[in-house]
């Protein structure tokens, strides 16, 4: 199991309902199905990872998230997952709205813009930055919407959104000093767990 899903993994409660937007393989799926009983269902638009989210018996519904949730009701999920994608939707505020409308949390993670190697990439060469968490050159990147963790947050404090929990992590997805001191220069990837106010 990926390093930043052994951290979600606590804050997922046993015997709760969870949709992950853009599940891949449906592997965290069904540990979640296995080990904490969780009732899960996935959101995907790839068609292999389709065909492997049925062959391990994931519940899996093909959908563009880019086309909206309207088909989910308020609140029918306990959690509502998106493990770095949220940069590479068209509109990341109405996605963040609508996670928080039909799911009661959201975990979300992106990789963070405003990380130190990045700026001092930006710095010395004046080129958009490839690295092991943004790997794609800017031509092809599906990285639209590229933020710091600083913009995320202040994007939540506009929304009234709360921040439940945080883990800011390198690219293995280690806590460090330097991303407990200074999240925002030191941290490679953000971990947020949050909610609405009203529901908090």
């Amino acid at each position: 199991m990926r390093s930043d899903l052994e951290i979600i993994k606590h804050w997922i409660q046993p015997k709760s309902s969870l949709l992950d937007l853009g599940c891949g393989d449906g592997a965290f799926l069904q540990w979640l199905g296995k080990y904490k009983q969780v009732r899960g269902y996935g959101l995907e638009i790839d068609a292999r990872n389709i065909t492997q989210c049925i062959a391990a018996g994931v519940n899996v519904v093909e959908q563009d998230v880019n086309k909206g949730l309207n088909n989910f009701n308020d609140n029918s999920f306990d959690t509502v997952l998106m493990t770095q994608a949220l940069q590479t939707v068209n509109n990341p505020d109405q996605v963040l709205d609508e996670m928080l409308r039909i799911g009661k949390e959201g975990i979300i993670t992106f990789p963070n813009f405003g990380y130190w190697r990045t700026r001092l990439y930006l710095l010395m060469n004046g080129r958009m930055p490839v690295s092991k968490s943004l790997p794609y050159t800017w031509y092809n990147t599906p990285n639209i919407h590229l933020c710091t963790f600083r913009d995320f947050e202040a994007l939540c404090h506009r929304k009234q959104i709360t921040i439940v929990d945080c883990a800011v992590v390198d690219r293995d997805h280690r806590k460090g000093i330097g991303s407990l001191a200074l999240p925002n220069l030191f941290g490679e990837i953000a971990i947020y767990r949050v909610t609405n106010k009203a529901n908090h």
